[in-house]
Parts: C-alpha cells; sequence; structure tokens
C-alpha cells in the first residue's frame, strides 16, 4: 500500500521544523523537533481524511514523490 509522501523541513522564520503531505493540500504541522513535526502531521491527515471523507470530497490517491538523485560512489 502506498501512502503520502511527507516533506520536512526546518523554517528558520517560524523557528521549528514543518511537516507537509503535499497531495493534501492544505495538510502541514510543525514541532519543536523533526519527529515532532511528523507525529503532529500524521494526527492532521488522519484528521483531513476523516472530514473529506464525512464531506464527500474526493481524496486524492498518494501521487507526489520527490526527486531522489543518486550520486557516483
Amino acid at each position: 500500500m502506498r501512502d503520502y509522501h511527507i516533506n520536512v523541513f526546518y523554517s528558520e522564520e517560524d523557528g521549528e521544523w514543518i511537516a507537509d503531505i503535499p497531495d493534501l493540500e492544505p495538510c502541514s504541522a510543525s514541532g519543536a523537533t523533526a519527529e515532532e513535526a511528523v507525529r503532529e502531521v500524521q494526527i492532521a491527515k488522519r484528521l483531513w481524511l476523516e472530514v473529506a471523507r464525512e464531506q464527500g470530497f474526493t481524496i486524492p490517491e498518494p501521487r507526489y514523490r520527490p526527486a531522489i538523485y543518486k550520486t557516483s560512489a
């Protein structure tokens, strides 16, 4: 089963870690650590999907995948 990709990055402006799910706009969360931001965005994802189902909205398939660059060793 495929799951939604999560981007995690540190925001100097906010002074904390941000996690977002590009396929589920706007689904994001923040935390003092990267791990906390990921835990929080997992909660946000669950709630996003729950509300979408309740409201009858179309739920997008997981599609977004970041570019992966291979370097020669």
